[in-house]
C-alpha cells in the first residue's frame, strides 16, 4: 500500500541513512586554481621557442584581455573543483567523490589502511591547513585529501585509525589521538655534523674543486670553469642542505597505532610506520661515523617511508628498532665467510657476515660503509641458493632471502654445506614465524 512502511524482520530491506558528506577547507580553491596556469607553464617549458614567439606577438591590449580571461577562468576552475569534491566516512570505508565533468568515486576500505600521514607544506602551515595522505595495501599511489583544517585533519586521522582498529562508528570519533611516548629526538647540531661527515658530501666537494681545476689547465677559459664549477658546488651543498631541511627536528614516538615520525623545517610531515608492515631494516654506518652514529632505514610494504632514524648513537637506534620489530634483538657478532672466499672477492670478502637468531636473519655488507640488513623470519617470502662457476669450484654459495617491498637480502660467500643447511632451516623458520606473527592490525 502506498505510504506503508516495512517492519524490521518482515523481509523488506531498510533504506540506508544518507551519508554525511564533507567538503575540503575553503582555502583549497586557491591551490587548485593554479592548474590551468600550470598547463600554460608546461607548454612554455616544452616548446620555449614557440612560446617566446607567441608572447612577442602579443600587444598590451591582447595581454590584458588574456589575463582577464585566464585569471577568472582559473578561479572558476578552482572553485568548481572544490565544490564538486566530497568525502564521507562510513562504517567500513572512506569515500572520496571528485570530478566536474568525469565523476570519480574512490572507495577506500578501512581495514586496508596501513598508514595515514599528515603533511604541511610551508604555505599550508601559514594558512593553517594540512594534507591527509592515505596509504592503502595494494595501491600504487596514495589517495589524499588536500586540504583540510589542521585540527580537522588530526581528528579525521584519529577517527580513521580508530575505525580501522575495530572501534564502533559511534565511539570512533571520541577515541581521539592515541597517546605517544617519545623514543628519539635528533638534535639539529648532530644532524648538521653528521651530514658534513657523509662521504657523498665530500665527494661532491672534491669534484667541485678538481673538475674545474682540470678544465682550467685544459681550456684556460674562465667561463668554462664557472659554468662547470658552480653547478657542481651547488649540487654539493643542495644534497646536504636538502637532507637537513627534510630531516630537521626528527622525532620518533611510540603509540598503539605504530611509530610516529615527525620531521621537517619548512614542510612538516607527520608519518606513521604501520605495525606489522615492516619487511626489512638496515643499519647503515658510514666510514666517518664509525663508532659514533648509525642511520636506520626500513622497507614498508606499499609505503614510501624509508628512513626510521637519520642519525643516532647505536644503542639508541637499536632501541627504536626493538620498538618497530618487537622481540627482535640486533645480533652483536656475525660469522665471516671462510678464508677461501678471498679467491672470489679479494680483500672485500671481510666485509661480509651472517647471523641467524630465533627471530631475525641478519646479513652484513661493506668494509668502508657498513650495512647490516635485518629480515624477520615471518617476512621472508622465499629463500634461494645460487652458485657461480668459481664459487662452485671453491665450495661456496650465496643465500638470498626475498622479503616484501621488493627487497632481497643476501648472505654472500657462505660454505656450500652451510648454505644448503641454511636454506632448509630458513624455510622452516619462515613458516613458523608466519604462524606466530602478530596480526597486522592497527592498535592490535
Amino acid at each position: 500500500m502506498p505510504g506503508a512502511t516495512a517492519a524490521p524482520g518482515d523481509g523488506a530491506s531498510v533504506p540506508e541513512e544518507p551519508l554525511s558528506e564533507r567538503r575540503l577547507h575553503p582555502v583549497t580553491p586557491f591551490r587548485r586554481a593554479w592548474a590551468p596556469v600550470a598547463v600554460l607553464a608546461g607548454w612554455a617549458v616544452h616548446d620555449p621557442g614557440q612560446a617566446q614567439e607567441q608572447v612577442s606577438r602579443l600587444t598590451t591590449t591582447a595581454l590584458l584581455l588574456g589575463l582577464a580571461v585566464v585569471v577568472p577562468g582559473a578561479a572558476l576552475y578552482g572553485f568548481l573543483s572544490w565544490w564538486f569534491t566530497h568525502f564521507a566516512v562510513t562504517d567500513t570505508e572512506l569515500r572520496i567523490r571528485t570530478g566536474l565533468v568525469f565523476r570519480r568515486t574512490a572507495h577506500i576500505r578501512l581495514e586496508r589502511l596501513q598508514a595515514v600521514d599528515i603533511t604541511q607544506p610551508l604555505l599550508a602551515r601559514v594558512a593553517g591547513v594540512a594534507k591527509l595522505k592515505l596509504d592503502v595495501v595494494g595501491a600504487d599511489q596514495k589517495d589524499e585529501l588536500a586540504y583540510l583544517g589542521e585540527g580537522e585533519a588530526r581528528r579525521l586521522r584519529a577517527e580513521l585509525l580508530a575505525r580501522a582498529a575495530g572501534f564502533a562508528p559511534e565511539s570512533a570519533r571520541e577515541v581521539g589521538e592515541a597517546p605517544v611516548r617519545r623514543l628519539l629526538h635528533v638534535p639539529p647540531a648532530a644532524l648538521a655534523v653528521s651530514l658534513l661527515l657523509t662521504g657523498a658530501t665530500w665527494a661532491s666537494l672534491v669534484a667541485a674543486v678538481v673538475v674545474p681545476t682540470l678544465l682550467w689547465f685544459a681550456t684556460h677559459s674562465l667561463w668554462t670553469v664557472l659554468a662547470t664549477g658552480l653547478p657542481l658546488l651547488g649540487a654539493a651543498g643542495a644534497s646536504s642542505v636538502g637532507r637537513f631541511v627534510g630531516e630537521y627536528d626528527w622525532t620518533v614516538g611510540e603509540s598503539p597505532d605504530g611509530l610516529r615520525i615527525d620531521h621537517g623545517l619548512l614542510d612538516r610531515t607527520h608519518e606513521t610506520v604501520p605495525p606489522g608492515r615492516v619487511q626489512t631494516v638496515r643499519i647503515v654506518e658510514p666510514l666517518l661515523w664509525r663508532g659514533r652514529w648509525v642511520r636506520v632505514e626500513l622497507d614498508v610494504a606499499g609505503s614510501s617511508n624509508s628512513v626510521l632514524v637519520p642519525v643516532a648513537p647505536r644503542e639508541v637506534a637499536e632501541a627504536v628498532i626493538a620498538a618497530v620489530l618487537p622481540g627482535v634483538t640486533v645480533p652483536s657478532s656475525l660469522d665471516r665467510p671462510p678464508r677461501r672466499a678471498g679467491w672470489c672477492v679479494p680483500f672485500w670478502w671481510r666485509g661480509y657476515g651472517l647471523a641467524v637468531t630465533g627471530t631475525v636473519f641478519a646479513a652484513h655488507h661493506g668494509l668502508l660503509r657498513r650495512r647490516l640488513h635485518l629480515v624477520p623470519h615471518a617476512k621472508a617470502q622465499s629463500v634461494r641458493l645460487t652458485q657461480g662457476p668459481w664459487q662452485r669450484f671453491k665450495g661456496l654459495a650465496d643465500v638470498h632471502i626475498d622479503a616484501g617491498a621488493g627487497r632481497t637480502v643476501t648472505a654472500r660467500l657462505r660454505d656450500a654445506d652451510e648454505a644448503a643447511a641454511l636454506l632448509q632451516a630458513q624455510a622452516d623458520r619462515s613458516r613458523t614465524g608466519r604462524r606466530e606473527a602478530r596480526p597486522d592490525r592497527w592498535m592490535a
